[in-house]
Parts: structure tokens; sequence; C-alpha cells
């Protein structure tokens, strides 16, 4: 009798496997970071097999852990670090080149390129995306036009592509033994090769970034009582199970957190920050530096449609301050710092590291700390890099109110940063809106559970889902309107510095 659902939550710093009973309640889970590898100013890469190995280990660690059998598993679900790109011999599953980073900056010379004829918004109307390099379009462009043999393969058929979903869903399906080779509409969607309106590869867009379509996954809904595929018995699970869920980490947390009503958003707070507004049924296009995006697609149901605000750097900024300037040896002894100060002492820190995302799509950004005096401390950097997640979520949420005419009541918010109490009250202060941490926090995971618990019909329908979400938490404004402003006032004069620096 099956108890549980389970998901694998693949991350751009670590991989984790969560099982879930019905209630949607944690009962196993286990997580494991992987290197980071940056091979020139701006390039990010991971390792794909590296990712596969800590797949494996997540799960046989998660099982054991709690002594679960895995008979005992309805259905598993996938969610992942979004755009990030990996084209792999389909026969022996080895990658052709390290995975190329949603961060990675590589592609500016390609989005320029693509932009002498029609612009930035060239592929706007179809993919409801600017040119950037954060998208995995010009990734797979530049491994095909980089890497010797990649095209020819890509030509005979041999080379696959796909986001890290397509990757971890192939392997977990039997990999070069008959793995299912799929995506879903939300990880599509986050290609710049998929049209909005027919969900499926766009043609037009293929022959000019000239991507051979038999190279490409085929795309199925985010919950699927088709099953993508089953668990081989010499896999990492022992076991024949259906994999049937697949969702972007950031449209995952959606789900998650119940947004199913249009109006409805959700803030993720991982290595960069996600807000996501449910708009219904048919795209709306943004006028505010927003992304239209696919939220989900739950079997035969039609898709639901969002608008997206991304921030590149959010929790990337605490790692950076952790490695690189060696500021604490623990990512969460930030806070202790920066309660240790009542204010930033006048400084802002934009973390333009891999230039600028929503609202401004400024890849020529670069980071700044301004205002730097000397009264300022290791504390006052800390305070000030925590308020600069704050003042990012606010300028998207100003553009989304913009875009949908909706003013948000509240925000609900997961991820690994929302345990800090100090930036939550910062983030309501900042915003003049209430903000409501849900009793289960990682709601990527429960998401990627939720598709595929829904496919085998674990959970009925998305009533019961509803049903499962309760409040941890809540944080209302304290701050006086007159300094929320000049605050941010000064937040977008700093913001204006980081402009143009990569000529």
């Amino acid at each position: 009798m099956a108890k549980y659902v389970a998901a694998v939550d693949q991350g751009t710093t670590s991989t984790r496997f969560m099982v879930f009973d019905h209630a949607g309640q944690v009962v196993s889970v286990h997580q494991l970071e992987h290197e980071q590898i940056y091979p020139r100013p701006g390039w990010v890469e991971h390792n794909p097999m590296e990712i596969w190995e800590r797949t494996q280990q997540v799960i046989k660690a998660a099982l054991e852990k709690n002594g679960i059998d895995p008979n005992e598993i309805a259905a598993i679900g996938v969610t992942n670090q979004r755009e990030t790109t990996i084209v792999w011999d389909k026969k022996t599953g080895k990658p052709y080149y390290n995975a190329i980073v949603w961060q990675c900056t590589r592609t500016k010379d390609i989005c320029d390129e693509l932009a002498k004829d029609g612009g930035q918004d060239r592929f706007r109307p179809k993919t409801g995306l600017p040119l950037a390099t954060y998208f995995s379009g010009p990734k797979l462009k530049w491994i095909l036009d980089n890497v010797p043999g990649v095209r020819e393969a890509a030509e005979k058929g041999d080379a696959l592509f796909g986001n890290i979903d397509t990757w971890e869903i192939w392997w977990l399906t039997g990999g070069p033994n008959g793995g299912a080779h799929v995506t879903d509409v939300s990880n599509a969607s986050r290609t710049m090769m998929m049209n909005l309106e027919t969900l499926d590869w766009d043609q037009e867009i293929l022959d000019i970034l000239g991507i051979p379509r038999q190279m490409l996954p085929e795309i199925r809904p985010s919950s699927d009582p088709k099953i993508y595929g089953y668990t081989p018995k010499d896999g990492p699970f022992g076991a024949s199970i259906p994999v049937c869920g697949d969702l972007g980490d950031q449209q995952a947390a959606l789900v998650g957190q119940t947004c199913f009503s249009p109006g409805e958003a959700k803030n993720t707070y991982g290595t960069g920050c996600f807000m996501l507004l449910n708009t219904g049924t048919s795209p709306v296009p943004s006028k505010s530096g927003l992304l239209t995006t696919l939220g989900y697609k739950m079997g035969d149901q039609p898709a639901v449609y969002c608008l997206e605000g991304s921030i590149a750097i959010t929790g990337a900024l605490v790692q950076w301050l952790r490695d690189n300037l060696k500021f604490y040896d623990f990512s969460k002894h930030i806070e202790d710092y920066a309660r240790s100060v009542p204010d930033s002492g006048g400084i802002y820190f934009v973390p333009a590291f891999s230039g600028l995302f929503a609202p401004y799509w400024r890849m020529d950004a670069r980071g700044v700390i301004v205002g730097l005096t000397r009264f300022i401390t290791k504390a006052h950097i800390c305070r000030a890099a925590l308020e600069a997640t704050a003042y990012q979520t606010r300028e998207v949420l100003d553009a989304m109110e913009k875009d949908s005419g909706v003013k948000l009541a509240a925000l609900k918010v997961d991820g690994g940063m929302v345990f800090n109490e100090l930036l939550m009250q910062f983030q309501a202060d900042i915003l003049g809106v209430r903000v409501v941490r849900p009793t289960v926090a990682e709601t990527t995971s429960l998401g990627a559970a939720y598709a595929a618990g829904l496919a085998v019909g674990f959970w009925e329908n998305l009533d019961d889902l509803r049903q499962n979400w309760g409040v941890d938490k809540v944080w209302e404004p304290q701050m006086d309107p007159e300094t929320r402003e000049r605050l941010y006032k000064g937040w977008l004069k700093a913001v204006e510095r980081t402009f143009g620096w990569v000529e």
C-alpha cells in the first residue's frame, strides 16, 4: 500500500530527496552540495555526472534514514534549477560538456547578435522572454557552436539536450537503457524555444538559433497520468516506481504554496529570488520587465500561466560573503552580524554579479557597494547584503502590480532564507505588505511531490492540496511610509551605479 510520495529537488548548490505523507508533511530528507565551477569571470558550470551521483546518494540515504520501503512510494516528482543546460550522448549518458548554469553570462555576445534584428524583445511575443544570457536556448547554441563534434552528433540523433529536469528524469527512468527524454511545460518555457500558445517547440526560433529539433525532449504536462517512465529495479530505488511529476523549481514552489487561483503570488528565497503571480489560463504580456511563463499543466487541464520576476543573486550573496570573503563559517551567522547594528550605515550592496535580471535585464551591470565611509564594518555589509534581497523583491512586486493591475495583500514566502527573521521583517517593512511563511517552507520539493501524487490519484484534486497548506509565521510591516520611501529611493540610485560596467 502506497503511503508516500517523493521528490528529487536538484538545485543550484545542492541536491536533495524528500519523502512526504498524504498531509504534505516531511517524512524523510537528505541533502548534499555539489561543486560550483568558475572557469572564467562570469562563467558558471556544474558537473552533470556529479549531480547524478549526488542524486543517487541522497535517494539511498533518505530511504535508509527512516527505513522507508521504496514499494510504499506511490510516485516520484522532479524539480530543478531551471535554464541550466546539458547536452549528452544518448548511448553512453556521458555529457559532451559541463552543465552551463543559469547564472552564466558567456552567451552575452550571442544574445547581442540576435538582438541586432528585432531588439531585445525579438522572441518575447512568442516566448514571453527577453533575449538574455539567463535562458537555455543561447546556452545550447553556444555548446553546438563551440564544443567539437556536438553539432554532428545532434544532427545524427545521438546528442540529447535537456535542462536538469530532463537529465534527472532520463537517468531515473533507465538512462541509456530506454530512459525517458522528456520535459514539462514549465521547464520548456525557460528555454526561449517554446511557443507559449502552442506549448511546443517553435520551428522558426529553432532555425534562427540553428538547433536540430531531434535533440530536444518531448514536452509533457507537469503532472502526467500517462507517466514519463518507471525507475528500473537495478536503479537507486531497487523498485519500479512511476516518475510522473516535473516542474521547474519556482513553478514547483507555486504549486507547493497552493497558489492555484489567479492573483495568488509567492516569492522563493534561494540562490536567487523568484516571485511568481498566477495569471490564469491565458498568458499576460509584461510591459514592466517581467517574464511571461508557464506555471503548470495538470494532466488534460488547460495550462496555467504566470508573471515572474527573476532576481539572480540573493542567497548566493550570503554564500559569497561566506566562501569568498570568509566573513563567517556558516550562512546562518549573517543574521547575528546584521542584528548587531541598527541599520546598514547608509550603504547599499547591489549584487549584480551576473548582470541585473528583472525588471532591468541589464547584462552590462556588475555588483557595487555604494555609500562607503570609514564608519562601515563587516556587520553593516552583512546587513546591506540581506537588505538587497528585500529591495530587489520590492522592485519586482512594483512591476507585477503594474502589469497585472492586482494589488497584493500578502506575500507567501518559502526557501532557505525565510528562516532569517531579520530579513523577513525588513521585507514586510520595505513592501508595506504582510509576509506569510507556511508550515512547510520547502515548498519546491512539496510542489513536485504534489504533481506526481496527483498524476497517480494519491491526491484527488487541488482542494486536497489546499487543505494541507498552513501558516507558520506572519510578519506585519512596522516601518513608517516616509522611511520606507527614503530607503527605497536610495536603493534605486545605487542600482543606477551598476549600469554599463561591462563595455
